[in-house]
């Protein structure tokens, strides 16, 4: 047996407590640029050391690079169980303990197949990850369709930006057109100096959208992120800030939006969908079917 699919038995075989559905939460950014994959790797990585059992899918269409943040090779992705070559079994890349990369595919054919049978087969294939507590979903950049069906598909929604003039201006944008299919809406507001001028984006951003979005929207800042030169060295390092440089400042802002969104989820406070879990996640992004 391959050490992917080793990895990967601990979480299929796992017996015991009960589990919730999995959350499967989108992170997402208006542009390119903001620290969204080094945001999403992190978290993952916190998360699954709060004892949480956690998957991170790459589906930055065009730029799919997580294995390269996580320094590891993935030899097949998530289009070769679509196509019937691998199953999830092999293209699961075990990172740390409780702590899963989904390998995706630089490219937009994930959201070409529609065909039930190939569907269903894959739905079959995807019960192998129901027993994780978070699926993170590493999104491209932008408003474009390939991206907003991720958005869509997912149960809850995290946009990041940065105090840039466009990059807020570009992550209002995404939560304007995010709010159309959805009524709540987490923020990031990374690189600051300090947690004021991330509070201070956020409330520039939540007024213009009380404004111009429907009353029952909520945009909820779920932390902020200050700047450090250690982040762009670690990125270049192929290392995890939050585990080799846990210390230092980002590294603790992100742990607390890991326990914020690990106390959402057990207190059952994130948005409820009416098909929750892996299966619910992959029917609405292929179809539906």
């Amino acid at each position: 047996m391959s050490t992917q699919a080793k990895g990967l038995e601990a979480l299929v075989k796992e017996e015991g407590r009960r589990r919730d559905s999995t959350r499967v939460v989108a992170i997402t950014s208006g542009k390119g640029g903001v620290g969204k994959s080094t945001l999403a790797a992190n978290l993952a990585y916190e998360l699954a050391t709060m004892g949480l059992k956690v998957g991170i899918m790459d589906a930055d269409i065009g730029l799919a690079n997580l294995d390269v943040m996580f320094n590891v090779r993935a030899e097949k992705n998530i289009l070769h169980v679509l196509k019937g070559e691998a199953g999830f079994r092999e293209i699961v890349v075990p990172i740390e303990p409780n702590l899963w990369l989904i390998p995706g595919e630089s490219g937009d054919e994930i959201l070409k197949f529609s065909d039930a049978t190939i569907v269903s087969r894959f739905l079959d294939e995807a019960q192998a990850l129901e027993n994780l507590d978070f699926l993170l979903i590493d999104t491209g950049a932008g408003i474009g369709e390939s991206i907003q069906m991720f958005l869509r598909a997912a149960d809850d929604v995290v946009v990041v930006t940065v105090p840039d003039p466009a990059a807020i201006t570009d992550a209002y944008a995404m939560i304007k057109v995010i709010s159309k299919s959805r009524d709540r809406v987490g923020l990031v507001v990374n690189q600051v100096k300090n947690a004021r001028e991330g509070e201070k984006i956020f409330e520039t951003i939540e007024k213009v959208a009380r404004s111009n979005i429907e009353s029952s929207f909520k945009l909820e800042l779920l932390g902020t992120v200050r700047e450090d030169a250690y982040v762009a060295r670690s990125v270049k390092q192929r290392v995890l800030v939050c585990k080799e440089l846990a210390n230092i400042a980002p590294a603790a802002d992100i742990r607390l939006i890991a326990r914020s969104l690990g106390s959402k989820k057990e207190q059952k406070m994130l948005e409820s969908r009416e098909e929750s879990g892996i299966g619910g996640f992959f029917k609405r992004l292929l179809g539906g079917l």
